[in-house]
C-alpha cells in the first residue's frame, strides 16, 4: 500500500492569508473572534469573520468559491503542482458552500450553483485541475472525512496528488441555525473549561494537498477512520465508545499504541456534550494524559474547513515542536479530566492524533507522523 504525505497547505482566515502568516498569530495568542454588532444577527454576537474585502465574489467565482480558490492555488504554488496531470484531482469539503444565496438576492448566480458538485467543478477549473471534482459533506468532520477520502484514493492509486480545499462563510441562515439549539456561546467559546455555554462561529478556507510523493519535511498521513454513534440528530454519544472507535482504527490502521501518541488536537467545540464525550473517548483510548488543545478559542468553529485548517496547524506543530494553549480555558470542565494545554509548550512531537465530530453523530479521526 502506497505512503500518503501532506507536502503543502493553506490557511486563509481572519489571522492571515496563509499558514505562516496563521502559525505566527496563534504563536502570539491572538484569535480572531471579535464581537460584531451588524449583519448577520440583530444582536451583537462573538465570531470570527474574514475582513469584507477578503470575501468579495471575483468574476464566475461566488464569495464562498472565491476564498476556497485562493487558499488551494496558494498551496498549489507551494507544491509546484500541475494540475494537468491526469493523476491530480480535487476535493470540495463544505457544509454549506452557496446558501448564502438564498439570503442575498443581490448576488447574480442561477439556482443550480447550490449544488456543491457545481461549486467543486467551478473551482477546480479555475485551477486547472482537469478530473472530476470531488465533494465531501459531512457535518462537522467533513474536513477530516475528505483527507481520509484522498489518503484512501492515493492508496488505491486513483490519484497521486489530491488538492483537498474547505471552506464555509457565516450567514444569517447558519447563526440562526446554531442559535435554534441553543448552543451559541455569549462570550468567546471556551473549549473543554467549566465555564463554556456553547460554541463560537468562525469563516475560514484550508487547503492540504496530499501526495504520493514525499517531499522534504512531509508529514505522512498514516492511518484515519470514521464512526457514527447514531444517537440523536444533534447530540454527541453519551459515553464516547463512538469515537474511541474511529480513534483505535485510525492508530491500528497507523500502526500506533497510546504510548506513541504525543498530541491530540481534539475537535472541542465547548459545547457541553461535546467536550464531555471527547474527554470520554479519550479515557477508552488511554490517551488521557495526552497533552491536548481545541483551536476553537483562536478561529472558531469553520465548519467544513475546520478539520483541515485544524490539521494544518498540527503539522506545522509538528514540524515546529510546539503545543498551543487552548484559548480561552482555565478550569477543568469534564466529568473525566484530561490533559488540557494552558501554555504554550515545546515538546518533541513526532506522532499526533485529531479527531472531529458533528451532527447526526459521525466521528472521525486521523494519525500524522514525522518522516
Amino acid at each position: 500500500m502506497r505512503n500518503v504525505y501532506g507536502v503543502a497547505d493553506n490557511i486563509f482566515s481572519p489571522l492571515g492569508l496563509n499558514t505562516r502568516s496563521n502559525m505566527e498569530a496563534l504563536i502570539k495568542g491572538h484569535s480572531g473572534i471579535h464581537q460584531h454588532s451588524a449583519g448577520i444577527s440583530p444582536e451583537p454576537f462573538y465570531a470570527a469573520l474574514l475582513p469584507p474585502k477578503e470575501k468579495q465574489p471575483s468574476g464566475s467565482l461566488s464569495a464562498f468559491e472565491q476564498i476556497v480558490y485562493r487558499s488551494a492555488k496558494d498551496a498549489m504554488t507551494l507544491a509546484s503542482l500541475d494540475p494537468v496531470n491526469k493523476k491530480t484531482g480535487f476535493i470540495l469539503s463544505t457544509t454549506k458552500g452557496n446558501i448564502s444565496q438564498i439570503e442575498n438576492l443581490s448576488e447574480k448566480y442561477t439556482e443550480d450553483r447550490l449544488s456543491l458538485n457545481s461549486s467543486a467543478t467551478i473551482i477546480a477549473e479555475s485551477l486547472g485541475i482537469r478530473t472530476e471534482a470531488l465533494v465531501v459533506s459531512h457535518a462537522c468532520i467533513s474536513g477530516l472525512l475528505a483527507i481520509i477520502t484522498g489518503m484512501r484514493l492515493i492508496q488505491a492509486g486513483s490519484y497521486d496528488h489530491l488538492v483537498i480545499a474547505g471552506g464555509d462563510l457565516i450567514t444569517s441562515f447558519i447563526y440562526s441555525g446554531f442559535r435554534s439549539f441553543q448552543a451559541i456561546s455569549s462570550s468567546p467559546c471556551r473549549p473543554f473549561d467549566a465555564s463554556r455555554d456553547g460554541i463560537s462561529l468562525g469563516e475560514a478556507a484550508a487547503t492540504i494537498i496530499l501526495s504520493a510523493e514525499k517531499k522534504d519535511g512531509a508529514v505522512r498521513i498514516s492511518g484515519g477512520s470514521v464512526s457514527n454513534d447514531a444517537n440523536h440528530i444533534s447530540g454527541p454519544s453519551r459515553t464516547g465508545e463512538e469515537l474511541w472507535l474511529a480513534i483505535r482504527r485510525a492508530m491500528e490502521q497507523a500502526g500506533k499504541n497510546a504510548t506513541q501518541i504525543d498530541f491530540i488536537s481534539a475537535h472541542g467545540t465547548a459545547t457541553r456534550y461535546n467536550d464531555e464525550m471527547e474527554a470520554k473517548a479519550f479515557h477508552l483510548a488511554n490517551l488521557h494524559m495526552v497533552p491536548t488543545n481545541s483551536l476553537k478559542g483562536y478561529y472558531g468553529h469553520t465548519l467544513g474547513a475546520a478539520g483541515i485548517l485544524e490539521s494544518v496547524v498540527t503539522i506545522q506543530s509538528m514540524k515546529e515542536n510546539i503545543v498551543l494553549p487552548t484559548l480561552g480555558y482555565s478550569t477543568p470542565g469534564t466529568e473525566m479530566p484530561i490533559h488540557i494545554v494552558k501554555e504554550l509548550k515545546r515538546e518533541t512531537l513526532n506522532t499526533c492524533l485529531k479527531t472531529a465530530s458533528g451532527f447526526g453523530g459521525c466521528n472521525a479521526s486521523i494519525v500524522m507522523e514525522k518522516t
